[in-house]
């Protein structure tokens, strides 16, 4: 068997982790244990390990000789060796071949996250939404499920600490009918009472800011790991750990929370709209 190298020692990145997990999912489906996986390709269980959390590299050529030992199908062995092959910039990009929220880079990191700040100009955030809501906004149920089962790791008693800014026009905007926005504007206002979740609105009133245009995502971790901020497109979902575009999302968060309302405040709006609604549905 392969001694363990000693490579210098490095952080890992956003993309590494990404890859990691990806490579442990491939052998968890083969029902390989890391020990006969290790012993097979004569490698040492330190690099595997190290391998799946993404602390420690490998050629493309031996991802190539791990993803057949473990019977990976083709579709999955294009995409980990795309991953692999990838220059480590700080940026990358992951198109949403079914639904944004089943990337893998997604789901590796909010398990891990310590805090998550989001926030969406015209809709609710992903983390938020009923499933009605969900439904109506994508008319897909694989999208609405995915969704909903996400939410469920953002849920958990030792979740993370969340902070979702929503500004009010995504109150305003109509997604399926009165009765869902309704629903979707109490189960706001619960969420507002849950521990680890702070939920805060931008007013109609708030002065127009750069900030307030596209929407965006920072999460935290535990420390050696960096930040990692996202942004979802209508196709793609773009990953950032680069220390210069972290920065310009702290920024751009700093500036939301000068424009947001109290908690207080931010409930009963959340309430007054949620009546709103209610009228609306009983007329």
């Amino acid at each position: 068997m392969e001694s363990e190298e000693r490579p210098p020692a490095r952080l890992s990145t956003a993309r590494s982790r990404e890859l990691g997990e990806e490579l442990r999912r491939v052998r968890h489906r083969s029902r390989m244990s890391s020990g006969f996986v290790a012993e097979a390709l004569g490698w040492s269980l330190g690099k595997l390990s190290k391998l799946e959390t993404g602390t420690r590299g490998t050629s493309p050529c031996e991802i190539g000789t791990l993803l057949g030992r473990c019977g990976a199908d083709k579709p999955t062995r294009d995409r980990v060796l795309a991953i692999a092959s990838e220059a480590d910039t700080g940026s990358f990009l992951r198109l949403h071949d079914s639904s944004p929220d089943t990337l893998t880079a997604l789901s590796v990191h909010e398990h891990t996250a310590r805090t998550v700040t989001v926030y969406e100009p015209l809709t609710v955030p992903s983390v938020a939404q009923t499933e009605d809501y969900a439904y109506a906004l994508t008319r897909n149920r694989t999208l609405t499920q995915a969704r909903m089962s996400r939410q469920e790791v953002l849920r958990r008693t030792d979740g993370p600490e969340m902070v979702i800014y929503l500004h009010e026009a995504s109150l305003r905007l109509v997604v399926g009918d009165p009765k869902v926005m309704r629903d979707q504007l109490l189960r706001l206002a619960l969420m507002g009472g849950w521990p680890h979740i702070s939920l805060r609105v931008i007013p109609m009133t708030a002065p127009s800011h750069v900030a307030l245009r596209h929407p965006a995502t920072l999460m935290t971790f535990a420390t050696p790991v960096k930040p990692l901020a996202y942004t979802e497109t209508d196709t793609a979902t773009v990953f950032h750990d680069a220390p210069d575009a972290i920065s310009a999302y702290q920024t751009k968060i700093r500036h939301l929370e000068r424009l947001v309302l109290t908690p207080a405040q931010s409930r009963d709006v959340l309430t007054r709209w949620a009546d709103a609604y209610d009228r609306d549905t009983r007329s």
